[in-house]
């Protein structure tokens, strides 16, 4: 049987994902968006955005890969009902994650934003220092990344507790499921770290109700996705000092206006949503490994399930 895996995302990176399939799975008719060749022979497609009508356009498509960690991106209502959607679970968004997200815990732990502070206004004052393990981190969120993130920040000594919809069991880390164990999650909480995917419950996630259930004082990471974080409670929570210092790596939108009060506020650490990418070689075997999964009929690796958007 003839098959075409379509990419449909980053030009540059698909030519990456073009040798490595001709490398290992040159029987695989690999195309870049426009060229797809025969529409009736595409059987996978890998797109950021897909492009509208795939049942029309594409009769034959029997996997739809999101070419990036998220799929909010994706109108659900407009695919395949019975499509499968995978997101993308490879190691290089997962190294990336981990090595931001402790830079952030780490420099709010080490009071790094006060010091940036100082040094501007020329201020020599050496700051308390407290051992990792008197500082409570906590991570909304313990899908592959959350769990890794928590594996670095544990064996850093942190006290470490992790919050998720669903139970969860985490070496050397308290876990916390539903809403009635959030209140008590976040009371013990000094960083929160939030790693949620973006669905509807999780959509103004971060509110000033949230934000007043935390220790007062307390410092916010947030790599999720932008509009999880409610931006006036923040800005109200800072400006009250019940939260201290805000590291946000993703806005709604992005990037952000010019005249947001995000980018002057001396308390916010902004970044353009570069907390971790997909590398493109990795993501081709990760790819290429599910497709493997596919054909034996085993679970793929980042399969969606649709009624919890993730």
């Amino acid at each position: 049987m003839h098959t075409t895996f379509l990419y449909k995302s980053d030009p540059e990176r698909g030519r990456q994902w073009a040798e490595v399939f001709r490398r290992r799975e040159p029987a695989i008719d690999f195309r870049i968006w426009p060229d797809i060749g025969d529409p009736a022979q595409v059987r996978f497609l890998a797109a950021w955005e897909p492009p509208a009508d795939l049942s029309a356009r594409f009769p034959r498509l029997e996997v739809l890969f999101s070419s990036g960690a998220g799929v909010d991106q994706f109108d659900f209502a407009a695919l395949p009902p019975q499509l499968p959607v995978v997101r993308m679970v490879e190691p290089g968004i997962v190294g990336g994650m981990v090595e931001y997200v402790t830079h952030a815990v780490l420099g709010l732990h080490r009071d790094m934003p006060r010091y940036r502070r100082q040094q501007a206004e020329g201020v020599w004052q050496p700051l308390p220092v407290r051992p990792a393990g008197q500082r409570r981190v906590g991570v909304l969120g313990l899908g592959s990344l959350g769990q890794a993130v928590l594996a670095q920040l544990v064996g850093l000594g942190f006290d470490c507790a992790g919050w998720s919809r669903s139970r969860h069991a985490v070496d050397g880390v308290k876990c916390h499921a539903g809403a009635d164990e959030l209140p008590g999650f976040l009371a013990r909480t000094d960083i929160l770290v939030c790693l949620l995917p973006l669905t509807d419950s999780t959509r103004a996630f971060l509110d000033a109700r949230l934000f007043s259930m935390l220790p007062k004082g307390a410092g916010l990471v947030q790599v999720g996705r932008g509009p999880q974080l409610v931006d006036a409670d923040l800005l109200s929570a800072l400006d009250s000092g019940q939260i201290s210092e805000a590291v946000l790596d993703v806005t709604d939108p992005e990037p952000l206006p010019a005249a947001h009060a995000f980018w002057r506020h001396p308390n916010i650490q902004l970044t353009p949503h570069i907390a971790s990418m997909t590398q493109p070689l990795s993501a081709a075997e990760a790819v290429l490994d599910n497709l493997r999964r596919f054909e034996a009929g085993e679970p793929m690796v980042g399969l969606v399930d649709r009624s919890r958007g993730y």
